[in-house]
């Protein structure tokens, strides 16, 4: 995450029930939901090895006055199987999309295994899970590695009760056919919201942060 969060909440006096984190490797913002005292957090991940090492990050800091939910799948447009381009450095850098300029750019960072995961949409998450409300989440943390705008397709009655966004943003293929941000913009605009905090640190890619 470029941008700080910490910083977000106090610039912007975030008012955040939940958080729906889609992509969570290992859940490295958990101690922070914690110290908002968010008592909603729900956490998408779709590699295996990653949900470990999340599951004991979120036990070290304690669930107790917390609903916190881990669901083992990658979310998308469409339910379905698909291929996950795994990389050589804790999965940080996986993704759905073919790596293209990721591998100039990070040379030290290669992709040597595939992965088949299972992808739903997050909008029929909340019909089989009826007892996770989602009323109960206003924030999306997502960083899906250039798939963010699959992810939203498939969350189109998410966003209506969703007032703050989080998101890795591009500015050229990083991934291949990865959503650029002007893209991501145009399609965020139509639920509402307007980007109001951008991070290009890492030149090609980047943070963004939405409010409705």
């Amino acid at each position: 995450m470029l941008l700080d969060l910490d910083q977000l909440f106090k610039k912007y006096n975030l008012n955040i029930d939940g958080v729906i984190q889609i992509g969570a490797h290992f859940g490295e913002e958990y101690p922070l939901y914690v110290k908002y005292d968010i008592k909603h957090i729900l956490f998408f991940e779709p590699l295996e090895n990653c949900c470990n090492v999340l599951v004991n990050n979120v036990m070290r800091y304690g669930v107790e006055g917390r609903n916190v939910g881990l669901v083992n799948s990658a979310l998308g447009s469409k339910p379905g199987i698909q291929t996950m381009y795994v990389d050589n450095m804790e999965g940080a850098s996986s993704s759905l999309l073919k790596p293209k300029q990721h591998l100039e750019q990070h040379p030290n960072i290669s992709f040597p295994n595939r992965q088949e995961v299972q992808v739903i949409t997050l909008d029929s998450f909340w019909d089989v899970n009826t007892e996770t409300k989602l009323e109960n989440f206003n924030f999306i943390n997502i960083d899906v590695q250039g798939y963010e705008l699959e992810v939203f397709k498939g969350a189109t009655k998410t966003l209506e009760s969703i007032d703050y966004i989080m998101t890795e943003i591009n500015n050229d293929e990083v991934y291949e056919n990865c959503v650029l941000v002007e893209s991501l913009d145009e399609f965020l605009g139509g639920y509402g919201f307007k980007r109001v905090e951008t991070s290009w640190a890492g030149g090609t890619w980047g943070d963004g942060f939405y409010i409705k």
